[in-house]
C-alpha cells in the first residue's frame, strides 16, 4: 500500500511563467499562476510546478564533479521533430554525440537537462 500520491514535480527557476511557457510548448497543458509558483496543468491530470528561486544556479550536465540534481525524460514518436520543436521553444542541446541512439539530451531555458526519448 501506498503511502502518498505524487502531487506535482516542483523546478526551481528564475522566471517561472517562462519556463511553464516552455513546458507548456513542449508538453501541451494550461498555464495557472503567477510570480513566485505557477502551475502547469497537463493533458491526464499531472502537474509540473515552478518556483522562483533567487540565486538560482542551473545544474552542470555533465559533470561527474557537479550533480544535476534530477531530469525529466519525455517520450517523442519522432526524434528529429521533437528535437526542432524544442529548440525552437528555447532548448539548447546538451549531448550532440550519438545520434543513432534513442534518445537526446537537452536543457531547457533555466538550464533543467531533459531528455527526449524515442517511444
Amino acid at each position: 500500500m501506498a503511502l502518498a500520491v505524487l502531487d506535482a514535480v516542483v523546478l526551481d527557476c528564475p522566471d517561472p511563467r517562462a519556463l511553464a511557457g516552455f513546458y507548456a510548448g513542449v508538453l501541451g497543458g494550461a498555464v495557472e499562476g503567477e510570480d513566485d509558483w505557477v502551475d502547469l496543468r497537463l493533458p491526464g491530470g499531472r502537474t509540473l510546478a515552478f518556483q522562483r528561486a533567487p540565486g538560482f544556479v542551473p545544474p552542470k550536465w555533465p559533470a561527474p564533479e557537479d550533480s544535476q540534481q534530477f531530469h525529466l525524460d519525455l517520450e517523442v514518436a519522432d526524434l528529429d521533430a521533437a528535437e526542432r520543436g524544442v529548440l525552437e521553444l528555447g532548448a539548447r542541446p546538451l549531448d550532440t554525440g550519438d545520434r543513432s541512439r534513442g534518445w537526446r539530451v537537452y536543457a531547457d531555458p533555466a538550464g533543467h537537462p531533459f531528455c527526449l526519448c524515442a517511444c
